[in-house]
């Protein structure tokens, strides 16, 4: 069978102050009027039941996911004790299908991610889901880029692998780093690269088997891991598994290292929303290109994001390329090229403990 792996566990910090510690960037209505988590379940529903969805997230995000789906309860939840980033994360998803299903196929999703047309990314997953299910393969999606985007990583195309359904799968190359703006042009205008999305197909055994040989040692403790599954004793050995284990993406532990990696590439609408400037490409703007949300008022102001949470009128008179963001007893005023610093000012805000309460 199917089954559909969401990855909820990140903080969300670029979207503070409305994303803080209790309610992350995924279980914000960012894009719609739904949660973005809601939209990721709802986006593959024709394909994967929501029975088949397991959600990896930390442990104090249980409730929270529980409250805003209703279909949902602690068997489609897979709790994190400390987050290890996603090779761990994927790992651990795969023992337990595997446990229960072993010829499983996992659909790898983040929580966080705007597509659309959600019609053609499903011909896309069914595609690779075939793929998955006859061949061991690693099934990367890459997106053929609108942009030359310096914020994502990039997969280089290799030789045509082969046409499925009407899917195109090329070999991979190579993996790139996020570029700087100039190598970032030269791949967009080359087309020979697709940005790495982060959504991944393969079958629970590939996977493990990839985990086994690429990093031996993840490979040994999630196997340790599997026996307890299922008893007494399984949280425990959850909790030194993550003890254990260092924390690493399934890019660099697996991915850049397998020899049975494809990508499939995906002429689809991607962003990872990864911060408040990404509101720009998706939200309405005016006529002075102000993406405006909630009860503003605004007079010479261009080039402005201003994002209001809360009752009463968030005014701008006289600016520009700012983003103002109102939400609850926080207001944040950041210039749209400093955003991406937003990290700094939180750390400066936890090391007081003052202000460590605001994230």
């Amino acid at each position: 069978m199917v089954y559909g792996v969401i990855m909820a566990g990140g903080k969300g910090e670029r979207f503070w102050p409305l994303s803080r510690a209790e309610r992350p960037k995924q279980f914000l209505a960012l894009t719609s009027d739904k949660t973005m988590l809601v939209e990721t379940i709802e986006r593959v529903r024709p394909l994967i039941p929501e029975d088949n969805i397991r959600i990896v997230t930390g442990q104090s995000m249980t409730r929270l996911i529980l409250d805003n789906n209703s279909n949902l309860s602690n068997k489609h939840i897979l709790t994190e004790p400390i987050g290890r980033n996603t090779c761990l994360a994927i790992g651990l998803a795969a023992i337990h299908l595997i446990q229960t299903d072993p010829k499983a196929v996992m659909v790898v999703l983040s929580a966080d991610h705007l597509i659309r047309p959600a019609e053609k990314l499903l011909d896309i997953l069914t595609d690779s889901a075939a793929l998955a299910q006859a061949e061991d393969k690693l099934i990367t999606i890459g997106i053929v880029p609108t942009r030359p985007e310096t914020g994502y990583g990039y997969i280089r195309l290799g030789e045509l692998y082969k046409n499925q359904g009407d899917s195109v799968i090329y070999q991979v190359a190579a993996f790139v780093e996020k570029p700087k703006a100039p190598l970032a042009q030269e791949y967009y205008f080359s087309r020979k690269y697709l940005w790495n999305s982060g959504m991944f197909i393969w079958s629970a055994n590939s996977i493990l088997n990839a985990i086994n040989q690429c990093q031996p040692e993840i490979g040994n403790l999630l196997s340790t891991y599997a026996k307890h599954v299922g008893t007494p004793n399984e949280e425990q050995a959850r909790t030194e598994l993550y003890d254990k284990t260092m924390s690493i993406s399934i890019d660099y532990a697996v991915l850049e290292k397998a020899n049975n990696v494809v990508v499939m590439k995906a002429d689809i609408i991607w962003d990872d929303i990864g911060s408040w400037t990404a509101l720009e490409r998706y939200k309405d703007q005016d006529s002075d290109n102000n993406v405006l949300i909630g009860e503003t008022a605004t007079v010479e102001t261009y080039e402005t994001t201003v994002y209001n949470d809360e009752e009463g009128i968030v005014a701008t008179l006289g600016v520009s390329d700012l983003v103002v963001v109102r939400s609850a007893n926080i207001t944040l005023v950041a210039h749209k090229t400093k955003i991406g610093q937003i990290k700094e000012l939180l750390a400066k805000l936890n090391a007081d403990e003052k202000t460590r309460s605001y994230l």
